[in-house]
This record gives structure tokens, sequence and C-alpha cells, in this order.
């Protein structure tokens, strides 16, 4: 399992670690309507599944803003971001912050993909910032368990992972 810490103190991530070559399991989240979505949903694309703990903080909304300006340059790549945020806290972020490239889900109602995707921290209720590229036979080809929840992802290796991807 990743060894992980938040704010250099560790924490237990709830699942199984995924890496390259896994089969991405299917999970249910919800769209800030509080619809259901499904990995599924995304079947024959490439996906990739930008985690973090919580939208309303300064590194989760960098991420999640290079990764809504990264998508126009990523042609038919599906861009989820995920978090344990309430979908109401999710839609007003996204308002505010101009966010229309990416699909925004929450995970709050039951850890879903949290779970299975091995990054719910139990101590916190939040999800471990991670990245996840799923092929179109949603085959994970490339996952990153960021070491220190506070510090950024590496965009490029994901972004390369992505375009590359099938």
């Amino acid at each position: 399992m990743a060894q992980v810490t938040f704010k250099e103190k560790p924490v237990t991530l709830i699942g199984n670690e995924l890496t390259p070559g896994s089969k991405a399991p299917d999970f249910t989240v919800l769209a800030n309507d509080l619809s259901e979505v499904n990995l599924s949903d995304y079947k024959g694309k490439v996906r990739l599944i930008s985690v973090v703990p919580s939208i309303d903080t300064g590194v989760c909304d960098q991420q999640t803003r290079k990764f809504n300006e990264e998508a126009a340059n990523l042609g038919n790549i599906e861009i989820l971001t995920i978090s344990a945020d309430l979908p109401f806290a999710q839609k007003r972020w996204c308002a505010a912050a101009g966010i229309d490239n990416v699909q925004v889900l929450s995970d709050h109602r039951d850890l879903d993909f949290g779970k299975k995707f091995g990054v719910a921290i139990e101590e916190l209720r939040l999800l471990s910032r991670s990245i996840f590229v799923i092929d179109s036979s949603d085959t994970v080809v490339y996952a990153e368990y960021v070491s220190e929840v506070t510090n950024h992802p590496n965009y490029e290796a994901a972004i390369e992972a992505a375009k590359s991807a099938n």
C-alpha cells in the first residue's frame, strides 16, 4: 500500500493500491446535481482522474485549474476531478472558478471511489491526492499516489500518460 502523509503525519489509506496494468474498478460518485456517475459511463474513452482532498484548498484549486486548462489540448480525453466535498460546494466553487472543461464529482456519499482506488484517508474522511489514467479498455496505465497530500502531483507525467493511452 502507498505510504502517504498529511502535513508530515502518516495517514491510513483504505482500499488497495492500483498500479499500471490493474483493471480499473467501476465506482459510483455524484455529479453536482446529485445524479450518479460511474466510471463505466465513460467506457471506451481515455480518462484522467485527478483526485483532490478538498476543492476549497490552495493546491487542490491549482490542480483542478491546471487540468481544466490542459483539457483543451487533450482532445477526446475525459478529465474527472474527484473529491469528498459536498456536491453543492463543488458546484459553487466551479461556478466561481470558471471550471467548465473537467467534470468535478463528489465521493462524499459513501467513498466508493476512494475505497476502490485506495485513496480514502481513514483518519480524515478525505481523499488522498492522486492521479490515475485509465485507457479505453479500463486498464490503469498511470497511477500516482502523492506521498505528501499537501504537495502537487506530477502534472507533466500524467498528461503524457493520458496522451499516450488509447
